[in-house]
């Protein structure tokens, strides 16, 4: 099973125009996402990503109802532990 991850694009370097990189945060993890593409991804989209890749630009309502529902998995894990 594979897991995509919202986040919010934070900085955009193209410095590299063959690679195009973002900084993403993941719930206040900073990572470092492949954007090539997906070009009209923007400083301040949300995007969906999958192994440093990203797939998809989410809205930030779909994003964060992702999030909610990843956070709540999380907790069901936890709480199935004890």
């Amino acid at each position: 099973m594979c897991l995509a991850v919202p986040g919010k694009v934070i900085s955009i370097d193209e410095s590299n125009p063959d690679l195009r990189m973002a900084r993403v945060d993941f719930s206040g993890i900073i990572k470092e996402v492949c954007i090539q593409w997906l070009p009209e991804v923007r400083t301040g989209d949300y995007i969906l990503a999958h192994v440093g890749m990203a797939l998809n630009i989410l809205d930030e309502e779909e994003a964060r109802e992702t999030l909610k529902l990843l956070q709540e998995l999380g907790e069901m894990e936890i709480n199935h532990e004890k």
